[in-house]
Protein backbone atom coordinates (compact mmCIF):
# COMPACT_ATOMS: atom_id res chain seq x y z
CA UNK A 1 0.00 0.00 0.00
CA UNK A 2 1.41 3.39 -1.01
CA UNK A 3 2.06 6.54 1.88
CA UNK A 4 -0.96 8.30 2.90
CA UNK A 5 -0.69 11.89 1.66
CA UNK A 6 -2.13 14.39 4.22
CA UNK A 7 -3.24 17.91 2.33
CA UNK A 8 -2.41 21.02 4.40
CA UNK A 9 -5.19 22.69 5.88
CA UNK A 10 -5.83 26.42 4.43
CA UNK A 11 -4.64 28.55 7.52
CA UNK A 12 -7.12 30.27 9.85
CA UNK A 13 -7.83 33.80 10.60
CA UNK A 14 -6.05 32.67 14.36
CA UNK A 15 -3.23 31.07 12.15
CA UNK A 16 -2.64 34.75 10.62
CA UNK A 17 -2.55 36.22 13.76
CA UNK A 18 0.03 34.21 15.51
CA UNK A 19 2.42 35.21 12.93
CA UNK A 20 1.35 38.58 13.34
CA UNK A 21 2.31 38.53 17.00
CA UNK A 22 5.39 36.50 16.43
CA UNK A 23 6.40 39.08 13.62
CA UNK A 24 7.12 36.63 11.33
CA UNK A 25 4.65 38.65 8.82
CA UNK A 26 3.59 41.86 9.66
CA UNK A 27 2.84 42.91 5.76
CA UNK A 28 0.08 41.53 3.09
CA UNK A 29 2.65 40.43 1.24
CA UNK A 30 4.53 38.76 3.85
CA UNK A 31 1.21 37.34 5.10
CA UNK A 32 0.76 35.47 1.65
CA UNK A 33 3.98 34.28 1.53
CA UNK A 34 4.10 32.56 4.65
CA UNK A 35 0.73 30.50 4.11
CA UNK A 36 0.70 30.13 0.82
CA UNK A 37 -2.86 32.03 0.63
CA UNK A 38 -4.35 34.26 -2.39
CA UNK A 39 -4.64 37.88 -1.42
CA UNK A 40 -7.82 37.66 -1.62
CA UNK A 41 -8.31 35.03 1.02
CA UNK A 42 -5.65 36.56 3.68
CA UNK A 43 -7.89 39.91 2.96
CA UNK A 44 -10.79 38.44 4.01
CA UNK A 45 -8.88 36.49 7.32
CA UNK A 46 -7.74 40.58 8.25
CA UNK A 47 -10.94 41.52 8.02
CA UNK A 48 -12.02 39.48 10.79
CA UNK A 49 -9.28 40.47 12.91
CA UNK A 50 -9.93 43.64 11.95
CA UNK A 51 -13.50 43.78 12.83
CA UNK A 52 -12.68 42.11 16.59
CA UNK A 53 -10.38 44.97 17.21
CA UNK A 54 -7.30 42.80 17.54
CA UNK A 55 -5.13 44.31 15.03
CA UNK A 56 -3.38 47.74 13.99
CA UNK A 57 -1.89 48.95 10.90
CA UNK A 58 0.71 50.71 11.15
CA UNK A 59 3.02 52.43 7.72
CA UNK A 60 6.55 50.78 7.65
CA UNK A 61 9.34 52.48 6.13
CA UNK A 62 10.01 53.13 2.49
CA UNK A 63 12.05 51.43 -0.12
CA UNK A 64 11.77 53.71 -2.70
CA UNK A 65 7.99 53.28 -3.77
CA UNK A 66 5.20 53.63 -1.77
CA UNK A 67 5.24 52.76 1.86
CA UNK A 68 3.93 49.26 3.20
CA UNK A 69 1.33 49.38 5.78
CA UNK A 70 2.23 46.86 8.56
CA UNK A 71 0.09 44.75 10.65
CA UNK A 72 0.64 44.61 14.38
CA UNK A 73 -0.87 43.04 17.16
CA UNK A 74 -2.75 45.92 19.22
CA UNK A 75 -1.79 44.82 22.74
CA UNK A 76 -4.41 48.28 24.09
CA UNK A 77 -7.69 46.32 22.59
CA UNK A 78 -8.23 44.33 25.94
CA UNK A 79 -6.11 43.59 29.44
CA UNK A 80 -5.78 40.91 31.77
CA UNK A 81 -5.71 40.54 35.56
CA UNK A 82 -3.08 39.01 37.36
CA UNK A 83 -2.17 37.64 40.96
CA UNK A 84 0.78 36.48 42.41
CA UNK A 85 0.38 35.23 45.71
CA UNK A 86 3.04 33.95 48.20
CA UNK A 87 2.81 32.33 51.56
CA UNK A 88 2.37 35.54 53.73
CA UNK A 89 1.33 38.51 51.13
CA UNK A 90 -0.05 39.06 47.52
CA UNK A 91 0.19 41.17 44.49
CA UNK A 92 -2.64 41.74 42.08
CA UNK A 93 -2.45 43.71 38.57
CA UNK A 94 -3.48 45.15 35.34
CA UNK A 95 -1.72 44.54 32.68
CA UNK A 96 -2.20 44.80 28.29
CA UNK A 97 -1.72 42.19 26.18
CA UNK A 98 2.21 42.54 26.12
CA UNK A 99 2.69 42.27 29.57
CA UNK A 100 3.24 45.89 30.46
CA UNK A 101 2.02 46.72 34.13
CA UNK A 102 -0.67 49.53 34.02
CA UNK A 103 -1.39 49.32 37.78
CA UNK A 104 -0.78 47.13 40.91
CA UNK A 105 -1.10 46.68 44.75
CA UNK A 106 0.44 44.63 46.88
CA UNK A 107 -0.66 43.64 50.16
CA UNK A 108 -0.94 41.22 53.33
CA UNK A 109 -2.94 38.13 52.58
CA UNK A 110 -1.86 34.33 54.55
CA UNK A 111 -2.25 31.66 52.24
CA UNK A 112 -3.24 29.49 55.09
CA UNK A 113 -5.99 30.99 55.98
CA UNK A 114 -7.49 29.15 52.81
CA UNK A 115 -8.19 29.29 49.51
CA UNK A 116 -12.51 31.14 49.98
CA UNK A 117 -10.96 33.72 52.19
CA UNK A 118 -7.85 34.75 50.02
CA UNK A 119 -9.62 34.47 46.44
CA UNK A 120 -12.15 36.39 47.42
CA UNK A 121 -9.90 39.11 49.46
CA UNK A 122 -7.68 39.99 46.07
CA UNK A 123 -10.76 39.82 43.96
CA UNK A 124 -11.89 42.39 46.19
CA UNK A 125 -8.87 44.64 44.98
CA UNK A 126 -9.60 44.15 41.49
CA UNK A 127 -12.45 47.19 40.88
CA UNK A 128 -9.73 49.86 42.18
CA UNK A 129 -7.07 48.20 40.13
CA UNK A 130 -8.92 48.38 36.94
CA UNK A 131 -9.96 52.39 37.49
CA UNK A 132 -6.00 52.92 38.91
CA UNK A 133 -4.88 51.37 35.30
CA UNK A 134 -7.66 53.73 33.32
CA UNK A 135 -8.89 50.34 31.78
CA UNK A 136 -13.05 49.44 30.83
CA UNK A 137 -13.85 46.33 32.90
CA UNK A 138 -15.75 44.94 30.39
CA UNK A 139 -12.53 44.35 28.31
CA UNK A 140 -10.75 42.52 31.06
CA UNK A 141 -9.85 39.46 29.02
CA UNK A 142 -8.88 36.21 31.78
CA UNK A 143 -7.12 36.48 35.08
CA UNK A 144 -3.55 34.74 35.81
CA UNK A 145 -3.32 33.36 39.20
CA UNK A 146 0.50 32.14 40.49
CA UNK A 147 0.53 29.91 43.31
CA UNK A 148 3.52 28.63 45.61
CA UNK A 149 2.56 25.06 44.93
CA UNK A 150 2.50 22.05 42.47
CA UNK A 151 -0.92 22.29 40.16
CA UNK A 152 -2.06 20.36 37.59
CA UNK A 153 -2.60 22.46 34.56
CA UNK A 154 -5.75 20.82 32.79
CA UNK A 155 -7.89 21.51 35.94
CA UNK A 156 -6.62 24.27 37.46
CA UNK A 157 -6.19 22.62 41.25
CA UNK A 158 -3.32 22.71 43.52
CA UNK A 159 -2.51 19.06 44.21
CA UNK A 160 -0.75 18.34 47.81
CA UNK A 161 0.85 21.73 48.59
CA UNK A 162 2.90 21.70 51.24
CA UNK A 163 2.87 25.14 52.34
CA UNK A 164 -0.88 25.59 50.79
CA UNK A 165 -3.52 24.18 54.02
CA UNK A 166 -6.75 23.98 52.77
CA UNK A 167 -5.91 23.84 48.94
CA UNK A 168 -5.39 20.21 47.82
CA UNK A 169 -8.24 20.03 44.66
CA UNK A 170 -10.09 22.93 45.88
CA UNK A 171 -11.96 24.65 42.59
CA UNK A 172 -9.32 27.33 42.43
CA UNK A 173 -11.02 28.45 38.28
CA UNK A 174 -14.61 28.10 39.54
CA UNK A 175 -14.72 29.81 42.50
CA UNK A 176 -12.44 33.56 41.48
CA UNK A 177 -14.92 32.89 38.36
CA UNK A 178 -17.67 33.66 40.80
CA UNK A 179 -15.87 36.31 43.11
CA UNK A 180 -15.01 37.80 40.47
CA UNK A 181 -18.61 37.88 38.85
CA UNK A 182 -19.46 39.38 41.92
CA UNK A 183 -16.65 42.43 42.54
CA UNK A 184 -16.28 43.31 39.14
CA UNK A 185 -19.43 41.93 37.04
CA UNK A 186 -19.80 40.54 33.27
CA UNK A 187 -16.57 39.28 31.52
CA UNK A 188 -15.37 40.58 28.10
CA UNK A 189 -17.13 37.85 25.86
CA UNK A 190 -19.96 36.65 28.65
CA UNK A 191 -20.07 33.89 30.71
CA UNK A 192 -17.38 33.13 33.33
CA UNK A 193 -14.25 35.12 33.32
CA UNK A 194 -10.91 32.92 31.34
CA UNK A 195 -9.18 31.71 34.85
CA UNK A 196 -6.04 29.86 34.31
CA UNK A 197 -3.61 28.55 37.06
CA UNK A 198 0.04 27.75 37.32
CA UNK A 199 3.24 26.96 39.70
CA UNK A 200 4.74 30.33 40.70
CA UNK A 201 8.09 29.22 39.55
CA UNK A 202 6.57 28.56 36.00
CA UNK A 203 5.25 31.65 35.38
CA UNK A 204 8.41 33.17 36.43
CA UNK A 205 10.44 31.11 34.66
CA UNK A 206 8.06 31.81 30.97
CA UNK A 207 8.45 35.67 31.97
CA UNK A 208 12.06 35.85 32.27
CA UNK A 209 12.68 33.83 28.96
CA UNK A 210 10.41 35.78 27.14
CA UNK A 211 11.45 39.20 28.41
CA UNK A 212 15.35 38.51 28.44
CA UNK A 213 16.60 35.20 26.86
CA UNK A 214 14.08 34.44 24.75
CA UNK A 215 16.62 32.45 21.90
CA UNK A 216 17.52 30.35 24.81
CA UNK A 217 15.82 26.83 24.08
CA UNK A 218 16.34 25.23 27.13
CA UNK A 219 15.84 27.73 30.57
CA UNK A 220 15.81 26.97 34.40
CA UNK A 221 14.48 29.05 36.55
CA UNK A 222 15.26 27.90 40.32
CA UNK A 223 13.20 30.03 42.96
CA UNK A 224 14.05 29.59 46.80
CA UNK A 225 11.89 31.78 49.22
CA UNK A 226 9.63 30.32 51.92
CA UNK A 227 10.28 26.58 49.52
CA UNK A 228 12.06 25.88 46.88
CA UNK A 229 10.91 24.90 42.97
CA UNK A 230 11.78 25.06 39.50
CA UNK A 231 10.39 26.35 36.14
CA UNK A 232 11.68 24.66 33.26
CA UNK A 233 10.81 26.60 29.33
CA UNK A 234 11.90 24.36 26.29
CA UNK A 235 11.89 26.27 22.91
CA UNK A 236 9.33 28.28 24.51
CA UNK A 237 6.50 26.77 26.17
CA UNK A 238 6.71 25.73 29.95
CA UNK A 239 7.58 21.87 30.26
CA UNK A 240 4.90 20.78 33.82
CA UNK A 241 5.51 16.68 33.04
CA UNK A 242 2.82 14.67 33.19
CA UNK A 243 0.71 16.29 35.80
CA UNK A 244 1.97 19.36 36.90
CA UNK A 245 5.04 17.72 38.97
CA UNK A 246 7.82 18.97 36.85
CA UNK A 247 10.49 21.21 38.89
CA UNK A 248 9.47 20.63 42.58
CA UNK A 249 13.44 20.15 43.91
CA UNK A 250 12.39 21.32 47.20
CA UNK A 251 11.78 17.52 48.20
CA UNK A 252 14.46 16.15 46.21
CA UNK A 253 16.15 14.00 49.63
CA UNK A 254 19.27 15.61 50.83
CA UNK A 255 21.93 12.74 51.64
CA UNK A 256 23.09 13.95 55.27
CA UNK A 257 19.72 15.64 56.77
CA UNK A 258 17.92 12.85 57.70
CA UNK A 259 16.98 14.31 60.82
CA UNK A 260 15.21 17.60 59.48
CA UNK A 261 11.55 17.90 59.11
CA UNK A 262 9.69 19.33 55.82
CA UNK A 263 6.61 21.12 55.32
CA UNK A 264 5.48 17.93 52.95
CA UNK A 265 5.78 15.52 56.27
CA UNK A 266 9.15 13.97 55.28
CA UNK A 267 12.53 13.83 56.41
CA UNK A 268 15.61 15.40 54.89
CA UNK A 269 13.92 16.89 51.97
CA UNK A 270 16.33 19.71 50.24
CA UNK A 271 13.85 22.92 51.78
CA UNK A 272 13.87 21.47 55.24
CA UNK A 273 17.66 22.80 55.37
CA UNK A 274 17.70 25.37 52.49
CA UNK A 275 14.82 27.19 51.77
CA UNK A 276 14.08 30.53 53.27
CA UNK A 277 11.99 29.06 55.95
CA UNK A 278 14.94 26.65 57.31
CA UNK A 279 16.72 29.69 57.01
CA UNK A 280 15.09 31.94 59.10
CA UNK A 281 14.50 29.08 61.60
CA UNK A 282 17.98 28.93 61.97
CA UNK A 283 18.19 32.64 62.46
CA UNK A 284 15.54 32.91 64.77
CA UNK A 285 17.70 31.22 67.31
CA UNK A 286 20.78 33.77 66.60
CA UNK A 287 19.13 36.51 67.11
CA UNK A 288 18.40 37.00 64.27
CA UNK A 289 14.62 37.79 64.28
CA UNK A 290 13.27 35.74 61.04
CA UNK A 291 10.01 34.20 60.40
CA UNK A 292 10.33 33.64 56.74
CA UNK A 293 11.84 34.03 53.87
CA UNK A 294 11.25 37.82 53.32
CA UNK A 295 12.81 38.38 56.24
CA UNK A 296 15.91 36.24 55.35
CA UNK A 297 16.26 38.75 52.29
CA UNK A 298 15.75 41.72 54.47
CA UNK A 299 18.68 40.70 57.13
CA UNK A 300 20.99 39.96 53.85
CA UNK A 301 20.55 43.13 52.21
CA UNK A 302 21.04 44.26 55.91
CA UNK A 303 24.44 42.64 55.68
CA UNK A 304 23.84 40.25 58.52
CA UNK A 305 27.16 38.13 59.28
CA UNK A 306 25.09 34.97 59.88
CA UNK A 307 22.32 34.93 56.97
CA UNK A 308 25.26 35.40 54.77
CA UNK A 309 26.77 32.84 56.01
CA UNK A 310 23.73 30.54 56.04
CA UNK A 311 22.85 31.83 52.38
CA UNK A 312 26.15 30.35 51.24
CA UNK A 313 25.77 27.25 52.55
CA UNK A 314 21.99 26.92 51.54
CA UNK A 315 23.16 27.76 47.77
CA UNK A 316 25.92 24.97 48.05
CA UNK A 317 22.85 22.49 48.94
CA UNK A 318 20.76 23.66 46.34
CA UNK A 319 23.49 23.39 43.49
CA UNK A 320 24.40 19.65 44.64
CA UNK A 321 20.55 19.27 43.21
CA UNK A 322 21.14 21.30 40.75
CA UNK A 323 24.49 19.80 39.44
CA UNK A 324 21.92 16.38 38.19
CA UNK A 325 19.33 19.41 36.52
CA UNK A 326 21.80 20.97 34.62
CA UNK A 327 23.39 16.76 33.57
CA UNK A 328 20.20 16.20 32.43
CA UNK A 329 18.74 19.29 30.88
CA UNK A 330 21.66 20.79 29.63
CA UNK A 331 20.03 24.55 29.40
CA UNK A 332 21.73 27.81 27.94
CA UNK A 333 20.59 29.64 31.12
CA UNK A 334 20.06 29.28 34.97
CA UNK A 335 18.24 31.79 36.87
CA UNK A 336 17.87 32.35 40.48
CA UNK A 337 15.07 34.15 41.94
CA UNK A 338 13.44 34.70 44.69
CA UNK A 339 14.24 35.93 48.37
CA UNK A 340 17.85 33.89 48.41
CA UNK A 341 18.90 35.09 45.34
CA UNK A 342 21.50 37.62 46.38
CA UNK A 343 25.84 37.36 45.78
CA UNK A 344 26.02 34.90 48.38
CA UNK A 345 23.82 32.54 47.66
CA UNK A 346 24.94 32.37 44.18
CA UNK A 347 28.18 31.87 45.23
CA UNK A 348 27.76 29.13 46.69
CA UNK A 349 25.51 27.13 44.05
CA UNK A 350 28.50 28.11 41.63
CA UNK A 351 31.05 26.49 43.99
CA UNK A 352 28.72 23.21 43.65
CA UNK A 353 28.10 23.63 39.85
CA UNK A 354 31.87 23.88 38.89
CA UNK A 355 32.73 21.78 40.63
CA UNK A 356 31.08 18.24 40.70
CA UNK A 357 29.23 19.09 36.65
CA UNK A 358 31.19 17.94 33.82
CA UNK A 359 32.64 20.69 32.28
CA UNK A 360 31.38 20.33 29.02
CA UNK A 361 27.80 20.83 30.70
CA UNK A 362 28.62 23.95 32.29
CA UNK A 363 31.01 25.74 29.37
CA UNK A 364 27.90 27.25 27.85
CA UNK A 365 25.58 27.95 30.73
CA UNK A 366 24.84 31.31 32.28
CA UNK A 367 24.38 31.69 35.81
CA UNK A 368 22.57 34.44 36.74
CA UNK A 369 19.56 36.19 38.71
CA UNK A 370 16.21 37.39 37.81
CA UNK A 371 15.78 40.85 36.36
CA UNK A 372 12.26 41.41 36.40
CA UNK A 373 12.42 40.73 39.91
CA UNK A 374 8.88 40.71 41.91
CA UNK A 375 6.89 41.44 38.73
CA UNK A 376 8.25 38.16 37.07
CA UNK A 377 5.30 35.88 38.58
CA UNK A 378 2.45 38.79 37.65
CA UNK A 379 3.81 39.60 34.17
CA UNK A 380 4.04 35.03 33.89
CA UNK A 381 0.53 35.10 35.19
CA UNK A 382 -0.90 37.67 32.30
CA UNK A 383 1.29 36.04 29.32
CA UNK A 384 0.10 32.87 29.75
CA UNK A 385 -3.70 34.30 29.48
CA UNK A 386 -2.76 35.82 26.86
CA UNK A 387 -1.20 33.08 25.02
CA UNK A 388 -3.93 30.75 25.58
CA UNK A 389 -6.45 33.26 24.42
CA UNK A 390 -4.79 34.18 21.26
CA UNK A 391 -3.52 30.59 20.02
CA UNK A 392 -4.82 29.65 16.92
CA UNK A 393 -7.40 27.79 17.64
CA UNK A 394 -8.42 29.31 20.79
CA UNK A 395 -8.78 33.07 18.25
CA UNK A 396 -10.55 31.22 16.24
CA UNK A 397 -13.70 29.63 18.21
CA UNK A 398 -13.65 33.14 20.01
CA UNK A 399 -13.80 35.09 16.56
CA UNK A 400 -16.68 32.94 15.92
CA UNK A 401 -18.24 33.66 19.03
CA UNK A 402 -17.85 37.41 19.30
CA UNK A 403 -18.58 38.45 16.00
CA UNK A 404 -21.96 36.49 15.84
CA UNK A 405 -24.86 39.61 14.81
CA UNK A 406 -26.15 38.98 18.51
CA UNK A 407 -22.78 39.59 20.46
CA UNK A 408 -21.75 42.77 18.49
CA UNK A 409 -18.23 43.97 18.52
CA UNK A 410 -16.07 42.72 21.81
Amino acid sequence: MGERVTTPQPVSAGGLLDLIRSGRANTRAALQRATGLSRSTVGQRLDLLNRAGWLRHTTGASTGGRPSERIVFDPTHASVLAVDLETRHARAAVLDLTGTILAEHTGPLDITEGPDHVLDHVTRWFPDLIAAAGADASRVCGVGLSVPGPVDWEVGQVVEPPIMPGWDRYPIRERLQEAYARHVGASLEGGPVPVLVDNDANLMALAEQQANHRDCGAFVLVKVSTGIGAGVVVDGHVYRGIDGGAGDIGHIRVHDRADALCMCGSYGCLAAVASGRALAKELSGADGNAASGSDVRRLLAEGHPDAIRLAREAGRRVGEVLVTVVTLLNPGVLMLAGDLSGVPFMTGVRELLYQRAMPRTTANLQIVTSRLGDHAGLIGAATTVVEHLYSPARADARLARILTPQSGRP
